[in-house]
C-alpha cells in the first residue's frame, strides 16, 4: 500500500474480519522462540528501551502491579524505516511476569530478528490520516481506552479522564527524586543523664577533673555527687590543688560516703575558712581517714559530730587529738566498727575506754604506742565486751604479763582441776599484734594457748623474752593460723620450727618470718617447708640456713607445678613464694642457681607427656647483694615468659662463678676462703652435736696427716663449689 498503515491489535472478532477484508496478505511472522532464546530476546528488548535512560523516573500512574499483562501501543514502523529498524511493541509474554510493560519503540534494534507477536496473534491493517502539513506520519498509536484491562483483568471504562491520562502517558516529563538530607544527630546530647554518669564512672578522679574544662555542661556533670561517693585522694593528693579538692567536697558532699584525705597537707589553710562549709554538706560519711593530714582539732570534731553513720575511722598519727576526741566518738558514732588511733601521743586508754563502753560493734582496735595498757579496768571492759577481732598494741611497753592475762582470761577465773586451765569463754580474736612489747614473757604469752581458737595472725616480733615454751601451746591449739611473725626472737630454736611442722595449722600456713633468729638452721626449716604446702612468703635472713633449704623450696614449687591440673596457657607464671635469704653465711651461689634453674624449667603433665607446659609459680628470691642483679634479671625474663633467655642467663652466670672460683683457688682471697670454710665446718659440727661449744676451739696436734687430709676431703665433698679444690693446698686445715 502507498500510504503508511497503522497496526492495532483488536479483539478476536475484529481480527477475523481483518483477515477477510485485507487486500494484502498477512505479515510473514518468524517462528516463535522458546526457552533460553525467548528469555534473551526479552532482555534485549527491555535493555534497549528509551524509558530506562533515566534511572530516577517515576512509575506510571496507570501501572497495576497485580494485574495481567497488556499492550498500551503498537508500532507502525516497517523494516525499511529511515531509522533503520522497528521494534518496541508491548506484548504479553511469559518473560514479563504478568506485569504491565511500557512502550519500547527505539530505532536501534533489528526488527526482522525479533518476533513481535505470538504465532497465533491476528492483526488488522487500518488506514491512518496524514497530518495536515503532510510532513509527518504517526508511527504508533495508543490502544482504545475501552480495550485496556484494569487491575483485575476487566476493561476500564472509557471515561474522558482515563483517556486523557492514558493518552498523555508518553509526553509526561520524567522527574528524579531528590535525596532526603539527614540532619546532624547529637549522640551525646540524646543520651540519658544516667548513662552519661555511668560512662564517667570509668574515669579516674584526675581524668574527671580534666574533663570539667570541656564545657559548662561537662563541668556540671564532672562535679556531680554521683561520681564522688568514694573520694580517695591518696592517689593524687600531691597534684590536686586545694581549690579543686574543696570544690569536689562541697559539690559532692551529700553523696560522699568514703572520704580519704591521706596526706592532703595543702588543706592546712583551708580548714580555718572552709571547714564549716565542708562539714555542713558532708553528713553521710561511713569511712573517714585523715592520716597525715594537717587539720586542726575543731574541724575533726565537726566531722565526727555531724556524721553519726561512721563505721571506719582512721586518725593515725594526729598529735592534735586527745581524749576529748574519743569522747565525741563515743557519743556520736554508735555504729563504729574500726578505730585506728596508733601513734596519737595525747590519747591513752582512758579515752579508749569510753569508746569501748559506748560502741558495742567495735571489732578492730589499733592502738600502737598508746599509754595505759596496764589499766585493769580498761582490760576488764575489753574482756567483758569480747567483740574485738583485731587488736594491735605494737610497741606498748605498758602491757605486761598480768595485763595480757586479764585481757584473755579475766580477773581471778575459775580453774579446771583436770587440765589446770581457766574456764572462760573463748576469745573472738583473729589477729593479734604484740610486736615490740618488750615486757612480755612466757607467762603472759602462754595465756593465748587454748583461749584463741579462731586466731589467724600472730605477731610476736622483738619480744626478746619469749622462748620455745611460750609458742608450743599456741601452735597446738590454734589450727587456723596462716600468718606467723617471730622476727628477732633470740630464745627460739629449731624445736619451735619442728613443733610448727607437726601443728594442725601447718597445712594452712602462708607467711612465716624468722628473720634474725640466729639459732635456727636447716634442722628446723626443712620440716616446715615440707609440711607447709601453701607457703607464700618466707623470711629467713640472718639465720643459719644453707643451700639445702633453697633447694627444698625449689623442689616444693616444682611439685606444685606438676600437680596443676591445667598448664599455664598464658605462658607467664606468677610469683608463688617470696623468699628472703640474705646475710646467711651458709647460703652460696649453688643454692641460688638451683632456684633459678627451677624457675625456668618446663613441665610435662602426666596425662599429656608429649606437650611441655610453662610453670605456673616461681620463686622470688632476695639474696646476697652481689647475686641480686642476676637474680632480678632472671626473674624478669621468667615472668614475661622468656624461659630460653632466662636459662641462658643462668647457665652463663654459673660458668662465670665456676671460672672465678677456679681462678682464685690459689690466688688472692684463698686464706679468707679457708677461714670461712673452717667456720662453716664448725657450725655444721655444732648442729650435729646439739649445741655450740663454749670457749676457744680445741687445740689440734699435728698427729696423723692422712686423717687430716681425709677429713678435709669429706668436708669439701659436702660443699658443692669446692669440688675442684686441691686438698694439699689447704695446709692440713691450719
Amino acid at each position: 500500500m502507498n500510504s503508511e498503515m497503522e497496526r492495532v491489535v483488536e479483539s478476536p472478532a475484529d481480527m477475523a474480519s481483518m483477515r477477510a477484508d485485507s487486500v494484502e496478505p498477512p505479515l510473514d511472522l518468524p517462528p516463535k522462540l522458546k526457552g533460553r532464546h525467548r528469555l534473551l530476546q526479552g532482555l534485549q528488548r527491555i535493555s534497549s528501551s528509551p524509558s530506562l535512560a533515566k534511572i530516577g523516573r517515576t512509575p506510571s500512574s496507570t501501572y497495576r502491579g497485580g494485574g495481567q499483562a497488556s499492550m498500551s501501543c503498537v508500532s507502525f514502523s516497517s523494516a525499511a524505516s529511515p531509522y533503520g529498524h522497528s521494534y518496541g511493541n508491548s506484548y504479553s509474554s511469559q518473560s514479563s511476569g504478568g506485569f504491565s510493560t511500557a512502550p519500547t519503540s527505539v530505532a536501534s534494534t533489528p526488527g526482522g530478528e525479533m518476533p513481535f507477536f505470538e504465532s497465533k496473534a491476528r492483526i488488522r491493517v487500518v488506514d491512518s490520516k496524514i497530518g495536515a502539513s503532510g510532513s509527518a506520519t504517526p508511527t504508533s498509536a495508543p490502544l482504545p481506552a475501552d480495550r485496556r484491562l484494569g487491575s483485575k483483568g476487566a476493561a476500564l471504562a472509557a471515561t474522558p479522564e482515563i483517556t486523557a491520562v492514558l493518552g498523555d502517558y508518553f509526553s509526561r516529563p520524567v522527574t528524579q527524586a531528590k535525596p532526603c538530607s539527614r540532619e546532624n544527630f547529637d549522640f551525646w546530647g540524646k543520651l540519658p543523664y544516667e548513662i552519661k554518669m555511668q560512662i564517667f564512672r570509668f574515669l579516674r578522679p584526675k581524668e574527671i577533673v580534666r574533663c570539667a574544662a570541656v564545657s559548662q555542661k561537662w563541668y556540671k556533670m564532672c562535679f556531680d555527687g554521683q561520681l564522688w561517693t568514694n573520694l580517695d585522694a591518696s592517689e593524687f593528693y600531691r597534684k590536686i590543688p586545694s581549690e579543686s579538692l574543696v570544690k569536689i567536697m562541697t559539690e559532692a558532699g551529700p553523696f560522699v560516703k568514703d572520704l580519704n584525705l591521706r596526706g592532703c597537707v595543702q588543706l592546712r589553710e583551708r580548714w580555718g575558712t572552709e571547714s564549716q562549709k565542708i562539714t555542713d554538706v558532708c553528713r553521710n560519711l561511713e569511712n573517714f581517714s585523715i592520716v597525715g593530714c594537717l587539720i586542726d582539732r575543731p574541724s575533726v570534731h565537726y566531722f565526727l559530730l555531724r556524721n553519726p553513720r561512721l563505721v571506719h575511722i582512721n586518725l593515725s598519727g594526729l598529735a592534735v587529738l586527745n581524749n576529748s576526741t574519743m569522747k565525741i566518738i563515743a557519743q556520736g558514732c554508735p555504729q563504729l566498727e574500726h578505730l585506728n588511733v596508733s601513734w596519737c601521743q595525747n590519747i591513752d586508754t582512758k579515752g579508749l575506754q569510753k569508746v569501748v563502753q559506748a560502741c558495742g560493734k567495735l571489732k578492730d582496735l589499733r592502738a600502737g604506742e598508746i599509754r595505759g595498757w596496764n589499766d585493769k579496768d580498761f582490760l576488764l571492759d575489753l574482756f567483758n565486751r569480747n567483740t574485738l577481732e583485731r587488736l594491735i598494741v605494737s610497741h606498748c611497753t605498758d602491757l605486761d604479763d598480768e595485763g595480757l592475762q586479764i585481757l584473755l582470761q579475766g580477773e581471778n577465773p575459775k580453774m579446771d582441776p583436770l587440765t589446770d586451765r581457766p574456764i572462760v569463754p573463748p576469745r573472738m580474736f583473729r589477729h593479734l599484734d604484740f610486736s615490740r612489747c618488750s615486757t612480755l614473757t612466757d607467762d603472759g604469752i602462754k595465756a593465748l594457748a587454748h583461749n584463741v581458737p579462731r586466731l589467724v595472725g600472730l605477731q610476736l616480733s622483738q619480744c626478746n623474752l619469749a622462748t620455745d615454751d611460750a609458742l608450743a601451746g599456741i601452735l597446738e591449739s590454734a589450727p587456723l593460723i596462716t600468718h606467723l611473725d617471730l622476727e628477732e626472737l633470740d630464745g627460739l630454736s629449731n624445736t619451735t620450727l619442728k613443733n610448727l611442722a607437726k601443728a594442725p595449722c601447718a597445712s594452712r600456713l602462708e607467711h612465716l618470718s624468722v628473720s634474725f633468729c640466729e639459732d635456727l638452721g636447716d634442722a628446723g626449716m626443712l620440716p616446715v617447708i615440707k609440711k607447709c604446702p601453701k607457703l607464700k612468703s618466707l623470711y629467713m635472713d640472718n639465720t643459719k640456713i644453707s643451700d639445702l633449704v633453697l633447694t627444698e623450696v625449689a623442689a616444693q614449687v616444682r611439685q606444685r607445678n606438676r600437680k596443676a591440673v591445667v598448664g599455664n596457657p598464658s605462658k607467664k607464671p606468677r610469683v608463688g613464694i617470696r623468699m628472703v635469704a640474705y646475710d646467711c653465711q651458709n647460703v652460696n651461689w649453688t643454692g641460688v642457681r638451683e632456684v633459678l634453674s627451677r624457675n625456668a624449667e618446663f613441665y610435662r603433665q602426666p596425662h599429656n607427656s608429649s606437650a611441655p607446659h610453662y610453670p605456673c609459680e616461681i620463686i622470688s628470691l632476695k639474696c646476697f647483694y652481689g647475686y641480686q642483679p642476676t637474680v632480678d634479671e632472671h626473674t624478669k625474663r621468667v615472668l614475661r615468659g622468656d624461659l630460653a633467655r632466662a636459662s641462658l642467663l643462668e647457665r652463663k652466670w654459673a660458668e662465670y662463678m665456676i671460672a672465678t672460683e677456679e681462678a682464685g683457688a690459689q690466688g688472692a682471697g684463698a686464706r679468707r676462703r679457708r677461714r670461712r670454710a673452717r667456720e662453716a665446718a664448725m657450725v655444721h659440727a655444732d648442729e650435729e652435736e646439739g649445741g655450740v661449744r663454749g670457749g676457744r676451739r680445741r687445740a689440734r696436734s699435728g698427729g696423723c696427716v692422712v686423717m687430716h687430709q681425709a677429713t678435709a676431703s669429706s668436708f669439701i665433698r659436702r660443699i658443692p663449689f669446692l669440688d675442684d679444690f686441691d686438698v694439699g693446698g689447704w695446709d692440713l686445715m691450719e
